[in-house]
């Protein structure tokens, strides 16, 4: 399942937690002061699909998590999810849908957005996603699997806030990491800079998603 490619160590077409990832929220050009922050928010009870041709990611570490959140009738929950993180972050042709249940008199209302095509790449730094599933072909470069969270120092450091995370539980981390036909549900995304080129938003009624 593992073999060496160019430097690299390659996946073909895996849905597992513990893999990069990349996800995108609806917030445009967010900063945030001093970029590698700690998210303060609880999820949502709704997770968020994201598709994307390609993810070019430099200063890549990844860890397991649970993010703290509320189910969508108010009730307290967690959720388990694998915290892939990059010093930067370029994502070609992205698509991100979110399906909201139950509305009065319109049943389910679904939101898409688009963003990075047309040449110029979406970019972000000091990116956090909070996935859940992930389907992709994925390439890493120098890549060590099995450090200590703690001690997973080629990325942007561990997220902290309402993540509950162990220092010492299994990471890994990549000089650089490039994912192809990505295809992920994840639960949160935080980001120092997100810089959204191209962005196309529709609400729409009905179950749509980005796949």
């Amino acid at each position: 399942m593992e073999s060496q490619v160019r430097g690299g160590t390659r996946w073909k077409r895996f849905a597992v937690v513990m893999v990069p990832s990349v996800a995108a929220t609806a917030c445009i050009g967010i900063a945030m002061a001093q970029g590698a922050l700690a998210a303060s928010f609880s999820v949502s009870g709704q997770s968020f699909k994201v598709t994307a041709d390609q993810l070019d990611g430099t200063g890549f570490a990844q860890y397991g998590a649970l993010d703290e959140g509320h189910t969508l009738k108010g009730e307290k929950t967690a959720h388990p999810v694998a915290v892939s993180a990059f010093r930067t972050a370029e994502i070609t042709n992205m698509c991100q849908s979110v399906v909201t249940p139950g509305i009065p008199g319109l049943g389910s209302v679904s939101l898409i957005l688009r963003a990075g095509g047309g040449g110029t790449p979406v970019r972000a730094e000091n990116l956090y996603i909070d996935v859940a599933n992930l389907e992709a072909d994925a390439t890493f470069h120098n890549i060590d699997i099995g450090v200590a969270a703690k001690d997973a120092n080629k990325g942007p450091g561990m997220k902290g806030g309402n993540e509950q995370a162990n220092p010492y539980g299994f990471a890994q981390q990549a000089d650089s990491a490039t994912l192809k036909k990505v295809k992920q549900t994840a639960w949160a995304t935080t980001a120092g800079t997100f810089k959204l080129s191209g962005l196309k938003m529709s609400l729409s009624t009905g179950v749509k998603e980005c796949y």
